[in-house]
């Protein structure tokens, strides 16, 4: 039996194992190599790395955490967890389980974008989800925002306040957005339905019912999130409904309601950000093994807060 595995080996999972791995503890990290910002080329807010692919800094937190022997890596998937007397045992599609004293989930969450033509081309590149990560770079151009959900009418209004004086928000879109519940000063109201999107120079292209189409510097969205499917549902974690869907409760250590199960990055914030991540799984991390040498711990600090 291992100490840990890591489910999910993006920032959070990376930083986490790095700590185990300065602990000396056994870790196996297990990603399917698909992290969710892969389309996108370049991080930015990331201190240090701000404009670098992520990728690239992924590649660079992999080599610092292999550096310690006792990190092991396998590419593969999870395909079920459950819960034994010592521990728990992680079932994988093509290597043998493996049975460990504790869980950390990284996992991030599933995201389900608008079922639009050229959707998956443009993600991460002219259309985007994040003006923290991408605004500035396309600042005091047009832009727009696809209203997909209850909160795009925030999304505008921030894009609004710092990024561009030219926002349109695109409503015909089938979705919980109520524009009557929008404060319209300020902004451009498209109701015509939208049947896609297309790359067009450094920009984006918004294609629209009745053959006229619209090009902007990008369109800003945010895809809704689920957890169906993943190891956090196995193991039937306590969630919290956010703004775009559900996220898994955790405590300042990254405790989650299982008790040996922890949880770090995208899966357990309303709000996703690389800087996060990082600092969550640096904390998980060291949960995770503090409870491992103190077992009684950090439930008490978690549930004090």
């Amino acid at each position: 039996m291992q100490d840990v595995t890591v489910i999910g080996g993006s920032f959070a999972g990376l930083t986490a194992a790095l700590q185990l791995g300065r602990a000396s503890r056994t870790v196996s990290v297990i990603d399917a190599g698909a992290p969710r910002n892969r389309t996108s080329p370049a991080a930015h807010g990331v201190p240090g790395w701000d404009g670098t692919a992520p990728a690239d800094i992924l590649d660079g937190f992999g080599k610092d955490a292999s550096a310690y022997s006792t990190v092991e890596f396998l590419s593969d998937t999870v395909v079920g967890v459950s819960v034994e007397q010592d521990g728990f045992v992680v079932s994988l599609a093509t290597h043998a389980p493996l049975k460990t004293r504790r869980v950390l989930l990284a996992h991030g969450v599933v995201d389900t974008l608008p079922d639009l033509p050229g959707i998956a081309e443009v993600w991460g590149k002219t259309l985007l989800h994040c003006p923290y990560c991408h605004g500035f770079e396309v600042r005091n151009r047009p832009l727009a925002v696809l209203a997909n959900h209850a909160m795009s009418g925030h999304q505008a209004q921030l894009l609004h306040a710092d990024w561009s004086s030219d926002v349109t928000v695109l409503t015909g879109t089938q979705s919980s957005f109520d524009p009557s519940d929008f404060a319209r000063d300020g902004f451009k109201m498209e109701t015509r339905p939208v049947i896609g999107l297309s790359q067009a120079g450094d920009g984006i292209s918004v294609s629209f019912e009745g053959g006229s189409s619209t090009e902007f510097a990008a369109v800003f969205t945010a895809p809704l999130v689920s957890l169906s499917g993943t190891p956090a549902e196995m193991l039937r974690c306590a969630t919290t409904e956010g703004p775009l869907g559900p996220f898994l409760q955790v405590g300042p250590m990254g405790q989650t309601s299982v008790p040996g199960v922890f949880a770090a990055g995208d899966c357990a914030r309303p709000a996703h950000n690389v800087t996060s991540a990082i600092g969550d799984g640096a904390m998980a991390g060291i949960g995770c093994h503090q409870s491992l040498v103190f077992p009684g711990m950090i439930q008490p600090i978690e549930a004090a807060a």
